[in-house]
């Protein structure tokens, strides 16, 4: 039996999954870092953490295993997208990595829009100018700690700075080499014009791969701390949304998953590119070698039913906690016995914003048509239909792309709902289904290595070997015409509103 290693470096916490080649859970580890706010709006971390905590979570998942280590054919990476990580000369880290969340950077977006027009920026990167991404990082290091900029000879993304503990290459992909907003999405590959134009030499920056093509070997000296063979291969590996899409099998067309977390992500495959003009959804490469994924988010999604929980569900949080079930599994027991439409009431979810379809930081939350007769549980349905809405929002922006979605897969906290897994199928008019493994990114990346090891001949084939559906969910033919008229009644309210809450914000 070959066995294939899953490095998933998040924010939280790095996980190491050991697999066996039909995707079985062997051994995991996980070892847990923290992150610096040294500002409001602030967001960092130690790339020196994340090494140690892959190196000592591989070194748990080959003890706790008992596996042969010439047995291990492979290991996939898995990262948070977007971190820069800043090394001199002699590969020393310059600077804490500035993360995918931090906001520092709205002067640098900025400067990008001036620089490179936000049209050109949307056709040679697919997305516009976000503060979060990496081009606008490197721009305010160079803007505000011009000594570190000097010094720095190589830029890698969290994931990639791991393969370079492996491996010692400098090397990426194309998934999480999208975030950064230097690549040609659609060519794959650096773009000479945007590193020209914003000033960053193309040379510090990390060959581009495709996901599961080999990037390097371990080292003699990595392999004897790790307990792995020298030369054990190591692929591109993935961002963590396009190693999630692994994960879950979306790796053709008509496939996609919708994760409701915090935020909510509707993520769709295309085999043909496919970018929205006007910047409301993001567009990457797949880690399917010749594709594309795109991406639509939701700020408010499992938020705001945790903001309703914290708020106004204490009592199903003490009853819960006597009958030793989740609070989540009451308040959907709760809702289900609310109709559809919640008694003509509609919720936003816009408690942070939004970025798809509006990209309106001024958006807030509503509940629309309120009386006198609404309870708790009608505006606890509304929650749960208005964060559909959100999330079907994302899809209509899909179909404008014309990329179809057939087959839809739940992940995420909410996705463990069997109430608000149908909902989804009755808005997307499609089945939708759960997978049996939870592992993910994990997974994802280790499937990539396994087709770098030539256990499987490509992406798709080795998620048709491992991936198996759990839960199926398919529309019930009754409520798909009664969502649709609270649906087509909530993408009015935003638009009637949209001036007053830019007002709101300036009082």
């Amino acid at each position: 039996m070959a066995y294939i290693i899953g490095v998933d470096c998040g924010t939280s916490g790095t996980k190491t999954v050991l697999f066996d080649e039909l995707g079985t859970v062997i051994a995991s580890h996980t070892i847990e870092y923290p992150m610096y706010q040294p500002k409001n709006g602030y967001a960092e971390q130690d790339p020196s953490d994340w090494a140690d905590a892959m190196i000592n979570t591989i070194k748990a998942v080959m003890a706790k295993s008992g596996v042969n280590k010439a047995d291990v054919k492979g290991i996939g990476i898995s990262g948070q997208m977007h971190g820069l990580v800043m090394l001199d000369k002699n590969d020393e880290v310059l600077r804490k990595s500035i993360i995918w969340c931090d906001q520092r950077t709205a002067k640098e977006v900025d400067e990008m829009n001036q620089k490179l027009g936000e049209k050109k920026l949307i056709e040679i990167t697919a997305n516009p100018a976000l503060t979060g991404w990496t081009a606008a990082k490197i721009l305010w290091v160079k803007n505000n700690e011009p000594e570190i900029f000097e010094k720095c000879r190589h830029i890698l993304l969290p994931k990639d700075y791991l393969r370079l503990i492996l491996t010692g290459e400098y090397a990426t992909e194309v998934s999480d080499a999208s975030g950064m907003q230097l690549l040609d999405v659609a060519n794959r590959c650096w773009s000479k014009e945007v590193c020209d134009t914003l000033g960053i030499d193309m040379s510090v920056l990390g060959k581009v791969y495709e996901s599961c093509e080999i990037t390097g070997g371990v080292t003699k000296s990595m392999a004897d701390i790790l307990g792995l063979c020298e030369g054990t291969i190591v692929v591109g590996g993935a961002g963590d949304n396009a190693a999630a899409a692994v994960g879950t099998g979306v790796v053709e067309d008509g496939k996609a998953f919708t994760t409701i977390g915090t935020s909510g992500v509707v993520f769709a495959h295309t085999s043909e590119i496919s970018i929205d003009a006007k910047g409301r959804v993001h567009t990457c490469c797949a880690a399917v070698p010749n594709s594309w994924h795109v991406m639509g988010v939701t700020q408010g999604a499992g938020l705001s039913l945790k903001w309703f929980r914290d708020n106004f569900c204490n009592a199903e949080k003490e009853t819960a906690s006597l009958m030793g079930v989740d609070e989540y599994y009451l308040m959907d027991k709760q809702a289900e016995t609310v109709q559809i439409g919640a008694n003509r009431l509609l919720y936003l979810p816009y408690l942070m914003g939004e970025r798809t379809p509006h990209l309106d930081p001024d958006a807030r939350g509503v509940f629309f048509g309120l009386s006198a007769m609404h309870s708790k549980k009608d505006m606890l349905r509304a929650v749960l239909e208005g964060v559909s809405y959100s999330l079907r929002d994302c899809v209509e922006v899909f179909k404008e792309m014309n990329i179809s979605v057939s087959d839809m897969m739940a992940c995420g906290g909410g996705g463990t709902s069997p109430l608000w897994r149908s909902m989804l199928a009755d808005l997307y008019n499609c089945p939708v289904k759960t997978v049996a493994s939870k592992e993910g990114p994990a997974l994802g990346v280790a499937l990539l290595a396994s087709v770098g090891a030539g256990i499987y001949s490509s992406v798709p084939e080795a998620c048709g070997a491992v991936i198996k559906t759990d839960k199926t969910q398919e529309p019930i033919a009754e409520n798909v015409p009664e969502y649709e008229k609270f649906y087509n009644l909530y993408t009015e309210i935003y638009p009637a509103l949209k001036a007053q809450f830019k007002k709101l914000a300036q009082l």
